[in-house]
């Protein structure tokens, strides 16, 4: 794979900004660091890291056990990274900006010694380090992760019914399991966020239910546009409950007002509600693209390194690490390819004239959500 689209030197501005730089693990001094922009001016705040491409659920919209059966091959073990060469690379683009690192899957805690990544990663105040989980393993696992440092968890629930949950993540996981895991997470001390992906015809009759169980919780619900990642999960556009759906059927009964962005390039449009009983955050990347605002990358378990979720291609930084580049050489490797970044899928989605989805995409389930 290129690191260097079309064979030529990156070109960029690079910001500065008040940060603290990572050393010896820590954030540590008032130091400045450089901050990338890549080719639309957007800088490198989010790196989500997937330490596994396998997962014990198979969610239609991710892993469907039609495509990720019995018989699909997944990475061996010595083609993913090592928890070394996770931290070196996340280390490395702490340096160049990135203030939220995801820990993802497929499902990050079927990964054995987890609490061992957490510890090695950068920590301290002006970073955030969370993972990203089905939760139905959170229960065994949450306290030896706030104990290594991890400061969230983003658990997915698409429903409260266990039918309808059962019928999604096709594992036989009842709803019970998640709500175990969540309240762990929080007796850990840990924040917690919910995802819910919203499909049309399969789940969205239980849209007012999810939000009437978290609202006036410390626990903030996401509710998200069904999506076309990936190849296998048969998207289609009639299929998405858009965000303003969303909002009118909860508002109804529960009334909303927005609430500002809490930082640039926030992907969730984010509501409270109106008598005081919490937040909910609507993520709307089909109807309402944020690409302009877009400061993530994703680290896939083999990885490498992809500037867009919706991506054909990505930069190969395993080779790189197992062939001996230093640590200036990484930090410099990494700018180049932000750099370099003009992704835009969602934005560009739809229209007639771009041949999007001809190119087989990354499945999510390589490099998390």
């Amino acid at each position: 794979m290129a690191l260097h689209p079309k064979g030529r030197e990156p070109a960029g501005p690079v910001a500065d900004e008040r940060a603290e730089l990572p050393r010896g693990g820590t954030f540590a001094g008032a130091a400045r660091a450089a901050s990338v922009l890549d080719e639309r001016g957007r800088p490198l705040r989010d790196l989500r890291i997937s330490v596994t491409d396998r997962c014990n659920f198979r969610c239609s919209y991710c892993m469907p056990r039609e495509v990720f059966g019995p018989g699909f091959k997944f990475l061996p073990a010595a083609e993913i990274l090592s928890f070394e060469e996770i931290a070196r690379v996340s280390h490395a683009a702490v340096g160049l900006g990135v203030r939220k690192l995801r820990i993802t899957g497929g499902e990050p805690l079927l990964r054995r010694d987890l609490p061992e990544l957490i510890s090695q990663l950068p920590h301290g105040r002006g970073l955030d380090l969370a993972l990203t989980t089905n939760g139905s393993l959170l229960s065994n696992h949450a306290r030896a992760l706030a104990q290594a440092g991890l400061s969230r968890v983003t658990v997915s629930l698409d429903s409260l019914d266990d039918a309808v949950f059962k019928h999604m993540n096709d594992a036989d996981v009842p709803v019970s399991r998640v709500l175990a895991g969540i309240d762990a997470a929080l007796a850990a001390g840990l924040a917690v966020k919910v995802n819910a992906v919203i499909r049309r015809g399969v789940n969205d009759q239980g849209l007012l239910a999810l939000a009437r169980h978290f609202k006036g919780t410390p626990i903030t619900l996401r509710l998200i546009e069904f999506m076309d990642v990936g190849n296998s999960n048969g998207w289609d556009l009639t299929d998405v409950v858009s965000a303003r759906e969303m909002l009118e059927r909860i508002g109804a009964e529960l009334p909303l007002s927005p609430i500002e962005a809490s930082y640039a390039g926030e992907v969730a449009r984010r509501y409270r509600y109106t008598d005081g009983g919490g937040e909910l955050g609507i993520i709307a990347s089909v109807t309402q693209p944020f690409c302009g605002d877009c400061s993530r990358a994703r680290l896939s378990a083999q990885g490498s390194l992809y500037t867009c979720l919706f991506a054909v291609q990505g930069h190969d930084l395993r080779a790189a690490l197992r062939g001996g580049i230093d640590d200036e050489g990484l930090s410099l490797l990494l700018s180049r390819i932000w750099r370099a970044r003009s992704d835009a899928y969602s934005e560009q989605r739809g229209q007639p004239l771009v041949k999007l989805g001809r190119s087989r995409k990354i499945e999510m389930s390589y490099i998390g959500g």
